[in-house]
């Protein structure tokens, strides 16, 4: 797997299923949901089943050989997906 790219967020924490919305890992909170139930989804490498996990600077989030870090401040948006 790839250096995770870093996603910026405008507040101090974000949840799960929005980051990976954010993160243009997933199309829609529809989409997110059965992927982070079913055990796709790892933040900092563990398995995570709740939606709603509160995701902090620095949280790595990977699903599908894809990863997204969480980043305060003026990141530009150079994601590669």
């Amino acid at each position: 797997m790839s250096e995770p790219t870093d996603v910026p967020i405008s507040d101090e924490s974000i949840r799960l299923g929005q980051f990976l919305k954010l993160a243009n890992l997933v199309e829609s909170g529809a989409e997110a949901k059965p992927l982070i139930v079913s055990g796709m989804v790892q933040v900092n490498g563990d398995v995570e089943t709740r939606r709603g996990r509160q995701l902090a600077q620095g949280d790595v989030v990977t699903l599908g050989g894809q990863a997204a870090r969480v980043s305060s401040g003026d990141v530009p948006d150079n994601l590669p997906w």
